[in-house]
């Protein structure tokens, strides 16, 4: 029995390079294109791999913008056979009615009514755009709540992917229990957790590119397929592969990407990634068990995360991460961050 993968990638103008009156192409490089790493490059690296992959499309940007950058995001994922479903940043609404100072970022700040509005506004502008009517949603941030379920079944969509046990219960506001990571039916559509793992606390991390290591990744695979979990949900975003400010790789983030595409690769036989047009799931009745605990691989997470964060997120520390040794330079980065 293959466990079925489904690698999501939310692709997104970002409110970080967002500046007043000016063109959308800087921040789209910075978003979209940064440093040579963002959509071009993991639509080769799937290719490369023979993966399916979704990309959660944010079409937003159009009410401010028009719909030619949101044209640009999508027109080379469906050229590379990948599929696009709808994400939805809330912000670029309240942008566009000039309220800039007083955006409100999440999806939950509006009412069912307003949340069904934005969506199918959303939907028309995605498909105008060019890319098939959306079947599936995510929230930018996950922030959903009961009033975003009832307002995609009002609207026809069949899967929600917005519930992350790590931002429970803000902003991932659904009412499920945090550890959720198997597909549930609720409230007429079909909801597909963002896979988590458990942290030393007891709490929960999300399998999300930048906030796993290598080995804690392939971990959580082999977890969920020694355990027969029906589905592992993967997140990352079009940006995630380069340093916050857009201007160089993070060459940390990168490798994991691509070792997780090569580990795909090449344990196919057990892992199928797939896409929502083709999920068809049945939802099972014994919950799936976040993978444990692992002193060892989280400790070796912190290394690797304080290395890749003094390397390339701040330049002030890294000349003395380049004069150190990655392991030692690491853990006097952990002692600055008071990690």
């Amino acid at each position: 029995m293959t466990t079925r993968v489904i690698l999501t990638v939310d692709t997104e103008l970002t409110w970080r390079h967002h500046v007043p009156g000016e063109d959308w192409r800087p921040n789209f490089a910075l978003s979209c294109e940064p440093a040579g790493v963002g959509i071009s490059y993991q639509l080769e690296q799937l290719a490369k791999h023979r993966l399916k992959a979704c990309f959660f499309v944010d079409p937003m940007p159009a009410m401010v913008y028009g719909l030619e950058p949101v044209r640009r995001m999508i027109e080379p994922i469906l050229a590379a056979g990948q599929e696009v479903q709808l994400h939805l940043h809330s912000f670029w609404h309240d942008l566009s009615a000039g309220r800039g100072e007083a955006a409100r970022f999440e999806l939950t700040q509006f009412d069912r009514t307003e949340q069904a509005r934005l969506i199918a506004l959303g939907r028309d502008l995605l498909m105008e755009a060019g890319a098939p009517r959306p079947i599936a949603f995510r929230s930018g941030s996950f922030a959903a709540n009961a009033d975003t379920l009832a307002a995609l079944h009002e609207l026809g969509f069949v899967y929600d992917s917005s519930h992350c046990g790590a931002d429970h219960p803000w902003p991932s506001a659904l009412p499920l229990d945090p550890s959720l990571i198997d597909p549930l039916a609720t409230d007429g559509v079909t909801e597909v957790p963002v896979t988590q793992i458990r942290r030393r606390d007891g709490g929960l991390r999300p399998f999300q590119i930048c906030a796993l290591s290598r080995n804690e990744m392939e971990a959580a695979l082999l977890h969920a397929a020694d355990n027969a979990h029906p589905l592992v949900t993967i997140v990352g975003h079009s940006f995630e592969l380069a340093s916050r400010d857009g201007r160089r790789p993070n060459v940390v983030i990168r490798r994991r990407f691509d070792r997780l595409c090569a580990f795909l690769d090449r344990n196919r036989t057990r892992f199928d990634t797939v896409r929502f047009d083709t999920l068809g799931i049945d939802c099972p009745h014994l919950p799936s068990a976040p993978l444990p605990a692992r002193p060892l691989r989280t400790v070796a997470r912190y290394v690797e995360q304080a290395w890749g964060h003094a390397r390339y997120e701040k330049p002030a520390i890294a000349a003395a991460a380049l004069l150190a040794p990655p392991p030692v330079a690491a853990l006097s980065y952990l002692a600055y961050a008071g990690l």
